[in-house]
């Protein structure tokens, strides 16, 4: 195991963040996966999964078992881990800018297709190698100019060459749930089977570029535009991204992050990243995958006290009761019934409400929705 520290780009006289990567296994002796976590940084069950998770790796390098390379981030958001605003954690948005810190990647498909699209040739392995080649020289090349750009260059960078990318998140409270793009799901089914994924939530470009699909939806535009032009040209699915969102925020326990770990090591055994006697066979699916486009968020008309009346997990029906919304000033309650049909999946934390406001998502089968599909 290597572990290398990555100074980001000082923001501030006397202040400097350190972004960490974990190296297993030997680059270039077959897959690569990369592995990151809470780049919301105050979504902490997938640093535990981290933790966990390196200990199985470190074990398994140490028994030879590694066939390819694992990079692991546990921390990938020393920016957000340290902003705190009156006692509360600040981790989602960049207090200088406002901006998402997993939103407003690059275009990589913009940025290579002018160097790309007409080299490539006959041999679909060498068209990964080229357009990985000329990604990478596109983000040596790019020179930021914050500290938040410096962050996002550098994630990229150790990721940008990856058979497979992992991003684990969790959602304010919820069930395990699974995003991935159209073109990435018959290669990541098995790792949300693992999972135990209770929703899975299907996307082709969901919007505002958020880090899994910038490395994912490269590959399949660059195809979309070769088949564009008439050209018979094999480019596969360089990359195959998700967010792994692991249940709620305060769902962190050993308990939890030892079993998500071990399902994460069971995937890499399945797809012969980690050798192993036995190769683990993948559960029954726990839910049928679902387009993001059919899910439902549900927003409060008035402002109150929130109370639900399903737990995240449960089925629900179109006109179902999901919450109440309660005035006790005006003695009014607002009762909010579902829209669709499908798995009630996360709802917010906060019991107070305003006019507006999310309350949670309920993962439709039936898509209704276009646009930007991705909250802030």
């Amino acid at each position: 195991m290597q572990r290398i520290d990555h100074p980001l780009l000082s923001g501030s006289l006397g202040s400097q963040k350190t972004l960490s990567s974990f190296h297993f296994g030997k680059p270039g002796s077959g897959l690569k996966i990369y592995i990151e976590a809470s780049l919301h940084a105050e979504e902490l069950p997938g640093m535990l999964v981290a933790h966990h998770l390196h200990t199985q790796l470190e074990a398994a390098e140490a028994a030879g078992l590694i066939q390819g390379e694992i990079v692991l981030v546990p921390v990938a958001n020393p920016i957000g881990l340290a902003q705190r605003l009156d006692h509360k954690p600040m981790g989602r948005f960049e207090l200088d800018t406002s901006e998402n810190f997993n939103r407003h990647y690059p275009n990589l498909a913009a940025a290579v297709a002018p160097t790309v699209l007409n080299a490539l040739g006959g041999d679909a392995a060498v068209n990964v190698r080229l357009v990985r080649h000329a990604i990478g020289n596109y983000l040596q090349a790019w020179q930021p100019d914050t500290e938040l750009h410096s962050l996002r260059r550098r994630l990229l960078l150790l990721a940008h060459d990856a058979d497979y990318m992992l991003d684990l998140h969790c959602d304010c409270e919820g069930v395990l749930h699974f995003y991935t793009e159209e073109p990435c799901w018959p290669q990541l089914a098995p790792l949300a089977h693992f999972l135990g994924s209770r929703a899975i939530l299907l996307a082709k470009n969901s919007g505002n570029l958020p880090i899994d699909e910038c490395l994912s939806c490269v590959w399949w535009q660059l195809a979309e535009q070769i088949k564009a032009a008439g050209r018979h040209v094999p480019l596969p699915q360089g990359c195959s991204s998700c967010t792994i969102e692991l249940r709620g925020e305060l769902d962190v326990s050993h308990a939890w992050a030892q079993r998500d770990a071990q399902a994460i090591v069971n995937w890499l055994q399945f797809i012969r990243v980690l050798d192993c006697e036995t190769v683990p066979v993948v559960p029954a699916a726990r839910c049928a995958a679902t387009p993001l486009a059919g899910s439902e968020t549900l927003r409060a008309g008035t402002p109150g006290i929130v109370v639900f009346a399903i737990e995240p997990g449960q089925r629900v029906q179109q006109g179902d009761l999901v919450a109440e919304i309660i005035d006790p000033i005006a003695r009014h309650t607002e009762p909010v019934l579902a829209g669709v049909d499908g798995v009630f999946y996360a709802r917010i934390r906060d019991r107070y409400i305003t006019t507006g406001g999310e309350l949670g998502k309920i993962a439709g089968a039936l898509a209704f929705r276009s646009g930007p599909l991705l909250g802030a």
